[in-house]
Protein backbone atom coordinates (compact mmCIF):
# COMPACT_ATOMS: atom_id res chain seq x y z
CA UNK A 1 0.00 0.00 0.00
CA UNK A 2 1.40 3.39 -0.99
CA UNK A 3 1.98 6.09 1.60
CA UNK A 4 -0.67 8.32 -0.02
CA UNK A 5 -3.23 5.51 0.30
CA UNK A 6 -2.42 5.11 3.98
CA UNK A 7 -2.87 8.85 4.53
CA UNK A 8 -6.17 8.90 2.61
CA UNK A 9 -7.52 5.91 4.53
CA UNK A 10 -6.44 7.52 7.81
CA UNK A 11 -8.23 10.77 6.98
CA UNK A 12 -11.40 8.90 5.93
CA UNK A 13 -11.48 7.06 9.25
CA UNK A 14 -10.95 10.30 11.16
CA UNK A 15 -13.78 11.98 9.23
CA UNK A 16 -16.09 9.07 10.09
CA UNK A 17 -15.10 9.31 13.76
CA UNK A 18 -15.90 13.03 13.77
CA UNK A 19 -19.31 12.31 12.20
CA UNK A 20 -20.07 9.65 14.83
CA UNK A 21 -19.23 12.09 17.63
CA UNK A 22 -21.50 14.73 16.05
CA UNK A 23 -24.37 12.24 15.81
CA UNK A 24 -23.86 11.28 19.48
CA UNK A 25 -23.91 14.97 20.45
CA UNK A 26 -27.19 15.43 18.56
CA UNK A 27 -28.76 12.82 20.82
CA UNK A 28 -27.88 14.77 23.97
CA UNK A 29 -30.71 16.96 25.15
CA UNK A 30 -30.36 20.72 25.27
CA UNK A 31 -32.97 23.20 26.41
CA UNK A 32 -34.94 22.85 23.18
CA UNK A 33 -36.63 19.94 21.47
CA UNK A 34 -34.88 18.31 18.52
CA UNK A 35 -36.07 15.33 16.45
CA UNK A 36 -32.51 13.95 16.71
CA UNK A 37 -33.21 13.12 20.36
CA UNK A 38 -35.69 10.37 19.50
CA UNK A 39 -35.19 9.46 15.85
CA UNK A 40 -32.66 6.70 16.55
CA UNK A 41 -34.56 5.06 19.42
CA UNK A 42 -35.59 1.56 18.38
CA UNK A 43 -39.06 0.16 18.93
CA UNK A 44 -40.14 -3.44 18.51
CA UNK A 45 -42.76 -3.53 15.76
CA UNK A 46 -43.69 -6.08 13.11
CA UNK A 47 -41.47 -8.63 14.87
CA UNK A 48 -38.25 -6.63 14.52
CA UNK A 49 -36.44 -3.58 15.88
CA UNK A 50 -37.03 -0.39 13.88
CA UNK A 51 -35.98 3.21 14.46
CA UNK A 52 -38.69 5.72 15.26
CA UNK A 53 -37.71 7.78 12.21
CA UNK A 54 -38.62 4.74 10.05
CA UNK A 55 -42.01 4.44 11.75
CA UNK A 56 -43.20 8.02 12.11
CA UNK A 57 -42.87 11.65 11.23
CA UNK A 58 -41.16 13.68 13.97
CA UNK A 59 -41.75 17.42 14.20
CA UNK A 60 -40.99 20.19 16.68
CA UNK A 61 -43.99 22.55 16.52
CA UNK A 62 -42.76 24.46 19.60
CA UNK A 63 -39.26 24.94 21.03
CA UNK A 64 -39.96 22.54 23.93
CA UNK A 65 -42.27 19.99 22.30
CA UNK A 66 -41.91 17.10 19.86
CA UNK A 67 -44.82 15.54 18.03
CA UNK A 68 -44.45 11.99 16.72
CA UNK A 69 -47.02 10.90 14.15
CA UNK A 70 -46.73 7.18 13.36
CA UNK A 71 -47.62 6.19 9.79
CA UNK A 72 -49.34 3.10 11.16
CA UNK A 73 -51.63 3.72 14.16
CA UNK A 74 -50.93 0.22 15.51
CA UNK A 75 -47.32 1.22 16.31
CA UNK A 76 -48.24 4.01 18.75
CA UNK A 77 -47.91 1.90 21.92
CA UNK A 78 -44.65 0.31 20.76
CA UNK A 79 -43.14 3.77 20.10
CA UNK A 80 -44.42 5.04 23.47
CA UNK A 81 -42.80 2.10 25.30
CA UNK A 82 -39.52 2.57 23.39
CA UNK A 83 -39.35 6.24 24.41
CA UNK A 84 -40.00 5.34 28.06
CA UNK A 85 -37.30 2.62 27.92
CA UNK A 86 -34.80 5.06 26.37
CA UNK A 87 -34.62 6.81 29.76
CA UNK A 88 -34.62 10.36 28.39
CA UNK A 89 -36.53 11.65 31.39
CA UNK A 90 -39.54 12.36 29.17
CA UNK A 91 -43.08 11.16 29.61
CA UNK A 92 -44.79 10.56 26.26
CA UNK A 93 -48.44 11.66 26.11
CA UNK A 94 -50.54 9.68 23.64
CA UNK A 95 -53.43 11.58 22.10
CA UNK A 96 -55.19 9.33 19.63
CA UNK A 97 -52.71 8.55 16.85
CA UNK A 98 -50.19 11.19 17.96
CA UNK A 99 -47.49 11.10 20.65
CA UNK A 100 -46.48 14.38 22.26
CA UNK A 101 -43.26 14.88 24.19
CA UNK A 102 -43.07 18.00 26.33
CA UNK A 103 -39.59 18.95 27.46
CA UNK A 104 -39.40 20.42 30.97
CA UNK A 105 -36.95 23.22 31.63
CA UNK A 106 -33.53 21.80 32.52
CA UNK A 107 -32.17 22.52 35.99
CA UNK A 108 -28.61 23.76 36.42
CA UNK A 109 -27.63 20.39 37.92
CA UNK A 110 -29.11 18.47 34.96
CA UNK A 111 -27.30 20.74 32.50
CA UNK A 112 -24.01 20.00 34.25
CA UNK A 113 -24.73 16.25 34.00
CA UNK A 114 -25.29 16.62 30.24
CA UNK A 115 -22.02 18.56 29.94
CA UNK A 116 -20.21 15.66 31.67
CA UNK A 117 -21.84 13.25 29.22
CA UNK A 118 -20.66 15.21 26.18
CA UNK A 119 -17.16 15.52 27.66
CA UNK A 120 -17.05 11.71 27.89
CA UNK A 121 -18.34 11.38 24.31
CA UNK A 122 -15.69 13.83 23.11
CA UNK A 123 -12.95 11.93 24.97
CA UNK A 124 -14.14 8.67 23.39
CA UNK A 125 -13.92 10.40 20.00
CA UNK A 126 -10.39 11.64 20.71
CA UNK A 127 -9.35 8.12 21.79
CA UNK A 128 -10.81 6.71 18.55
CA UNK A 129 -8.81 9.28 16.54
CA UNK A 130 -5.65 8.26 18.39
CA UNK A 131 -6.35 4.60 17.57
CA UNK A 132 -6.60 5.54 13.90
CA UNK A 133 -3.26 7.36 14.23
CA UNK A 134 -1.65 4.30 15.87
CA UNK A 135 -2.91 2.00 13.10
CA UNK A 136 -1.63 4.38 10.44
CA UNK A 137 1.80 4.58 12.06
CA UNK A 138 1.97 0.77 12.22
CA UNK A 139 1.10 0.64 8.51
CA UNK A 140 3.85 3.14 7.76
CA UNK A 141 6.42 1.09 9.72
CA UNK A 142 5.40 -2.04 7.81
CA UNK A 143 5.84 -0.20 4.52
CA UNK A 144 9.31 1.01 5.51
CA UNK A 145 10.38 -2.51 6.58
CA UNK A 146 9.21 -3.99 3.29
CA UNK A 147 11.46 -1.53 1.52
CA UNK A 148 10.83 0.55 -1.56
CA UNK A 149 10.06 3.59 0.58
CA UNK A 150 12.71 5.98 1.82
CA UNK A 151 13.05 6.87 5.50
CA UNK A 152 12.50 10.50 4.57
CA UNK A 153 9.13 9.69 2.94
CA UNK A 154 8.04 7.67 5.96
CA UNK A 155 9.02 10.51 8.34
CA UNK A 156 7.07 12.98 6.20
CA UNK A 157 4.02 10.67 6.21
CA UNK A 158 4.26 10.28 10.00
CA UNK A 159 4.23 14.08 10.35
CA UNK A 160 1.15 14.23 8.07
CA UNK A 161 -0.61 11.61 10.21
CA UNK A 162 0.15 13.67 13.34
CA UNK A 163 -1.13 16.81 11.59
CA UNK A 164 -4.40 15.01 10.72
CA UNK A 165 -4.69 13.74 14.30
CA UNK A 166 -4.28 17.24 15.75
CA UNK A 167 -6.76 18.66 13.21
CA UNK A 168 -9.53 16.15 13.95
CA UNK A 169 -9.05 16.25 17.72
CA UNK A 170 -9.36 20.03 17.39
CA UNK A 171 -12.59 19.64 15.42
CA UNK A 172 -14.05 17.33 18.07
CA UNK A 173 -13.09 19.88 20.74
CA UNK A 174 -14.85 22.63 18.74
CA UNK A 175 -18.02 20.53 18.43
CA UNK A 176 -17.86 19.82 22.17
CA UNK A 177 -17.46 23.51 23.05
CA UNK A 178 -20.40 24.41 20.80
CA UNK A 179 -22.62 21.70 22.30
CA UNK A 180 -21.59 22.69 25.84
CA UNK A 181 -22.54 26.31 25.13
CA UNK A 182 -25.87 25.11 23.69
CA UNK A 183 -26.60 23.02 26.79
CA UNK A 184 -25.65 25.73 29.29
CA UNK A 185 -27.65 28.46 27.52
CA UNK A 186 -30.88 28.99 29.40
Amino acid sequence: MALDDILLETEEKMIKTEEVVQREFAGVRTGKASPALVENITAEVYGSQMRIRELAGITAPEPRMLVIQPWDASTVTAIEKAIQKANLGLNPAVQGKVIRLVFPELSEERRREFVKIIHKMAEDGRVAIRHVRRDALEHLKKESKQGGVSEEDVEHAEKEVQKLTDEYIGKIDQHMAHKEKEIMTV
